[in-house]
């Protein structure tokens, strides 16, 4: 496939599924959508097949991909850095003890990236060996540039960080999953995720934000903003005073969860 100027690929990848995405840039924005194929959630192998099948198809030699992994697939947690952490290594042993305490086990098969920082508490992720090591292997394979590989949350939160307003939460709505940012002043206190009850509805938002609030031991938000399939009856209407809520994308199109997986930070 012949790669005009300014445009690149956009992969989506979930465990029951597949989502490739032309993007174009300059000068007519926009996102096409290419292929999506299903994929058997937990079959083995299913994934790496899934994809040896979508890319011998579409032949993306010479093209910039970019990664979008679900994030049921992926691990997002909190870490503390020592007390006088110097080194990057202090902060990637802190990392790993933090994962096996909370999975119950050293990250062995995961590799693990995070926006390292010896002052504040940090986001870490980690991403399947297996699936990372497979991705590189069919970028040589097939020729083609993997330019990026992100967390569907992190790759979110990366997209709308200039937007974020003070004092405010973030969050992601996708696939009967809330992943929310929980903020203390401008410092991330903890990422919280949770699945969305059968016709929730403004007041269950209100409810379950203010018990992550707690939990964390932080001041409820003033507003949260979020992305993603969020509910319209969420946003904010006249009388509401716990918080206002922002919805930061229109849900009027008519997006598959993978295809919206796949163009997540993409023209936000």
């Amino acid at each position: 496939m012949r790669r005009p100027f300014g445009q690149s690929l956009r992969l989506g990848i979930a465990a029951d599924g597949l989502a490739l995405l032309r993007v174009r840039g300059w000068p007519r924005a926009g996102v096409e959508v290419l292929a999506q194929p299903a994929v058997e959630a937990g079959a083995p192998d299913a994934l790496a097949a899934g994809l040896r099948a979508l890319l011998a198809e579409i032949d993306p030699r010479g093209w910039p991909v970019g990664v979008v992994l679900a994030d049921e697939l992926v691990r997002l947690w909190q870490v503390p850095p020592p007390q006088g952490a110097t080194r990057l290594g202090d902060l990637q042993a802190a990392a790993a003890l933090r994962h096996q305490h909370l999975f119950g086990a050293p990250p062995v098969e995961w590799r693990i990236s995070a926006d390292w920082d010896a002052a504040r508490p940090f986001l870490a992720a980690a991403a399947p060996e297996a699936l990372l090591a497979l991705l590189e292997s069919l970028a040589r394979e097939h020729r083609f540039h993997l330019v990026e590989v992100a967390p569907q949350f992190v790759a979110a939160m990366n997209a709308w960080r200039r937007q974020r307003r003070p004092g405010a939460w973030f969050g992601l709505v996708h696939g009967g999953v809330l992943s929310i940012a929980a903020y203390e002043g401008s410092v991330l206190a903890a990422v919280r995720t949770a699945v969305i009850p059968q016709g929730a509805d403004r007041d269950w938002l209100e409810a379950h934000v203010a018990r992550e609030a707690l939990r964390v031991g932080v001041g409820r938000p003033e507003r949260i903003q979020l992305c993603g399939a969020a509910p319209g009856g969420w946003a904010s209407s006249a009388g509401r005073l716990k918080f206002a809520c922002t919805l930061l994308e229109d849900d009027s199109a008519d997006w598959s969860p993978h295809v919206r997986l796949a163009r997540t930070g993409v023209g936000s």
